[in-house]
């Protein structure tokens, strides 16, 4: 091996490490974290059965279901699988705090909220909102369920804060097959964009932002761009490359003296950028990444979208970033937003960037919390996995902080806004408890992932 790259491999293993110290109390720290979360749960087993299921999903197993979490603790699989299917316990309260914590802690004036569809292959029929439809997972379309996803992203950290279950059509049009799957009969259909939008409703007032983002899939509808203007909301977010548009900035065609003034036809995106001339594309420098300055090229122009009944949207801003390929070819990111014309490239960029960190955290929760391991068919169970898993995910998210800026009163139990310190994570308002020395499912190693998080045993 080169010994420069043998070097570099030597410093991210050891940053792979976590000293002794940062892992002590571990198990303290989770148990007062969840504290916030069960206060509105009513019975003490359910109190006690969150702390199991958390600790599962935390742990080293392979497969972090209900039966797997119960075999962990020495128990049952019954009740641990009631708790998750059966028990009737509000995980929207649940998610509600946690969107108040993420926007106390990680909150900026200027943060982005973040929508992103996430595809799950399941075998058979039975289990609740599967159907054959695309999974973005596998790149075609799958026999899959489909969550749709709200994230939070600042410069401080990003995490998922809430999700909901797409039932497509053919679910709420056979009652029969809904009753079985345990959906409450309020339950209509909504599009994707349409449970985006209650999320917003829900949680947006406690998430400080001033962008909604998306990809392609969010951004294609130019109802949904429209609503989310109609509630003042400032959104950037990716369109197909063959959204027609019309270019606001170019100069109209001559007009003949006689009837209507002529406009310029609309072109799709990918047409329109691939006439630009070298001299249009500014270079960038979005942020600090892992191997250096992460740079893209970007233009903007006003432009008007072609609307599905073939009529004409209002004013957005069509935004372009390309990045070069190692095939020197370049790829190409397509945006349109509500913004204001002279909001500089950067901030656009930076947006842009910021979108595409919901991604980290479904790779986060599907990979170390357990988001995609569960077992379950019915729609509650559904649910209050998923829930639990982005607790857990949002726990880890503390521990990489906490890991990154370790504090010499660290170790100590304290408030859930430990992490809120003015002062480059300095812990507010700590209160030293000591750490319990019993045996436990998260007692263990100091290897991490790269995450900066203990391998749980």
């Amino acid at each position: 091996m080169d010994r420069r790259f043998d070097t570099r491999l030597q410093e991210m293993l050891a940053q792979a490490q976590v000293s002794p110290e940062v892992i002590k109390g571990l198990l303290s720290r989770l148990e007062t974290f969840v504290l916030p979360f069960t206060a509105a749960l009513a019975e003490p087993e359910q109190r006690r059965h969150t702390v199991e299921y958390l600790t599962g999903l935390l742990s080293k197993l392979k497969h972090k279901t209900g039966e797997g979490i119960a075999y962990l603790h020495d128990q049952e699989r019954q009740g641990l699988q009631k708790f998750i299917g059966l028990v009737p316990w509000s995980d929207q309260s649940l998610l509600l705090t946690l969107a108040r914590q993420v926007g106390a802690d990680l909150g900026e004036a200027d943060g982005v909220i973040v929508f992103d569809p996430s595809a799950f292959a399941k075998k058979g029929t039975a289990s609740v909102g599967v159907q054959r439809q695309w999974c973005g997972r596998l790149g075609k379309k799958e026999n899959c369920q489909v969550g749709v996803y709200m994230a939070y992203v600042s410069r401080k950290e990003h995490t998922i804060v809430n999700t909901r279950l797409y039932l497509p059509k053919e679910w709420t049009k056979d009652r029969k097959r809904c009753k079985a799957a345990g959906v409450p009969r309020a339950v209509k259909f909504h599009t994707r964009h349409e449970l985006a939008l209650e999320m917003l409703e829900e949680h947006g007032a406690v998430l400080p932002h001033t962008w909604v983002a998306g990809d392609d899939e969010m951004g294609r509808p130019a109802d949904f761009r429209l609503k989310l203007r109609g509630r003042g909301e400032r959104y950037l977010l990716a369109v197909p490359s063959n959204t027609l548009i019309r270019d606001g900035d170019a100069a109209p065609p001559q007009y003949a003296g006689r009837g209507p003034h002529p406009q310029n036809p609309f072109v799709r995106v990918d047409s329109w950028c691939a006439a630009l001339p070298e001299s249009a594309w500014t270079t960038i420098d979005v942020r600090d990444g892992e191997k250096g300055p992460l740079t893209t090229e970007a233009v903007k122009c006003r432009v008007r979208a072609r609307t599905p009944t073939g009529g004409t949207g209002p004013d957005e801003v069509l935004f372009i970033t390309r990045e070069r390929q190692a095939d020197g070819t370049f790829k190409h990111d397509y945006y349109l937003s509500n913004a204001d014309p002279e909001v500089p490239l950067e901030e656009l960029a930076r947006v842009a960037k910021a979108a595409h960190r919901i991604e980290e955290c479904l790779k986060r929760a599907k990979g170390e919390a357990g988001l995609g391991d569960y077992q379950v068919r019915n729609w509650m169970a559904w649910h209050h996995h998923q829930t639990l898993a982005l607790l857990a995910a949002w726990f880890l998210n503390q521990e990489t902080r906490r890991g990154k800026n370790p504090d010499p009163c660290a170790d100590h139990t304290a408030p859930p806004g430990i992490d809120r310190g003015r002062d480059r994570g300095t812990p507010e308002g700590q209160r030293p408890r000591k750490a319990g020395t019993a045996r436990h499912a998260l007692a263990g190693t100091e290897r991490v992932r790269p995450v900066l998080l203990p391998s749980f045993s």
